[in-house]
C-alpha cells in the first residue's frame, strides 16, 4: 500500500539509488527524476519493485516540466550536485544555486514539503566556486521556504563513490601521491547507506525547518584516508606534500580531461576542514546516529583494487 509520494531529483547518482531502496521498501511511490534516462535509466530500474519508482527524464531548469512534477508529490528531494564545471549550462550557479531557488519556489506555491541536501563547512571557503554556489542554494532555499529541511553531508563515500574509489584506482598504481595542504585537512566520513537513513529517518518523522550536519562516527584527517586506502589495497606509497604552487599548477593542467583527478576549485576547498560547526544540529541529535567506519566499510570492496583480487591474500599464504 503506498503511503506517500517522494520526488527525487539527482536520483541516479549513489545518494538516490540507495534513497530509492530505502523509501520503496516503506512504501513510497517514487519518481525518479533524471537528466538522460538512456544512461540512466537501466540502472534505476532494478532499484524498486514494479509499481513502485517511476523514471521520469527531464531538463532541470523546464519550469513548466518542474512543476508538472512536483505537484503531484508529497515531498520533493534535491540531490542534484556536481563536483566540476562542463559547458555553459552545468555550472556550479545553476546547479547549486538557481536550480534549487526554482524548486524552493514551485514547493512553495504548490505546498510540497522540501528536502535539500548540500554540503558541510563551505561557510568559510569563499575562495571556492562550488562552497559559495551551495552556500548561495542554501540561503535561497531558506529564504524562500522556512519550513524547507537542509541536509549538510560530509564527505560521503561507497562502492559508488567518486572519492574512495578514484583514489584507490591512482594509489594502486602511482609510487608516489600528492599531499594537499600536508594532507591534515579533517572529514567526518559518512557511508551512503547512512544518509539515505538520516533522509528516510527525517521526512517520515517529518523533521522539517532545520539544518542538519550528516556526519560519520570518525575524524580523519586527509593523510589518514590515504592510509587507510593503502592499507586496504594492500599497497605501500610515498605521501609527498606538495608544494602549494606546484598543486594549483597540476590542477590546472589536470582541468583539461573530462573527468579531471582534482581541479583547482578543489584545491582551494581542501584547506577547510569538513567538519561540524559549532552550535549545530547533526544526525544524532534528531536520533539517528550513523553507525558504518570508515576503515570496516573501505574493506568490503577495496579488493576491486587490491592485486590479484578478493582472493589475493589467501593465494599468497
Amino acid at each position: 500500500m503506498i503511503t506517500k509520494k517522494i520526488l527525487i531529483f539527482g536520483a541516479s547518482g549513489q545518494i538516490g539509488r540507495y534513497c530509492i531502496r530505502r523509501f520503496a521498501k516503506n512504501n513510497y511511490k517514487i519518481t525518479a527524476v533524471t537528466r538522460n534516462l538512456h544512461r540512466k535509466g537501466y540502472v534505476l530500474k532494478t532499484q524498486a519493485p514494479i509499481g513502485y519508482l517511476d523514471i521520469v527524464e527531464a531538463n532541470l531548469f523546464d519550469e513548466k516540466k518542474l512543476r508538472e512534477l512536483i505537484c503531484k508529490a508529497d515531498i520533493c528531494l534535491n540531490l542534484v550536485g556536481i563536483l566540476h564545471e562542463k559547458g555553459r549550462s552545468s555550472t556550479f550557479k545553476n546547479i547549486h544555486s538557481y536550480f534549487p531557488k526554482k524548486i524552493a519556489e514551485i514547493c512553495r506555491s504548490e505546498k510540497v514539503k522540501f528536502v535539500h541536501v548540500s554540503a558541510l563547512g563551505l561557510e568559510k571557503a569563499i575562495d571556492s566556486k562550488y562552497a559559495t554556489s551551495k552556500v548561495s542554494g542554501e540561503k535561497f532555499v531558506r529564504d524562500i521556504l522556512p519550513d524547507a529541511t537542509i541536509i549538510k553531508p560530509s564527505l560521503v563515500y561507497s562502492v559508488d563513490d567518486n572519492f574512495t574509489t578514484k583514489f584507490m584506482s591512482l594509489l594502486s598504481v602511482l609510487p608516489i601521491f600528492p599531499l594537499y595542504y600536508s594532507g591534515k585537512t579533517k572529514f567526518m566520513p559518512i557511508h551512503v547507506s547512512d544518509i539515505a537513513e538520516i533522509i528516510f529517518h527525517v521526512i517520515s518523522k517529518e523533521i522539517y525547518a532545520v539544518d542538519i550536519e550528516a556526519i560519520g562516527p570518525e575524524t580523519l584527517s586527509f593523510k589518514e584516508i590515504l592510509q587507510i586506502l593503502m592499507k586496504c589495497i594492500r599497497k605501500n606509497r610515498i605521501l609527498l606534500p606538495m608544494p602549494l604552487p606546484l598543486a594549483r599548477l597540476t590542477a590546472f593542467l589536470m582541468q583539461i580531461l573530462p573527468e579531471p583527478p582534482i581541479t583547482q576549485d578543489q584545491i582551494n576547498l581542501l584547506k577547510y576542514d569538513n567538519v561540524t560547526s559549532e552550535n549545530s544540529t547533526t544526525n544524532f541529535d534528531i536520533g539517528c546516529s550513523s553507525k558504518l567506519k570508515f576503515e570496516e566499510s573501505i574493506m568490503k570492496y577495496a579488493f576491486n583494487w587490491a592485486e590479484g583480487g578478493q582472493f589475493s591474500s589467501f593465494l599468497k599464504k
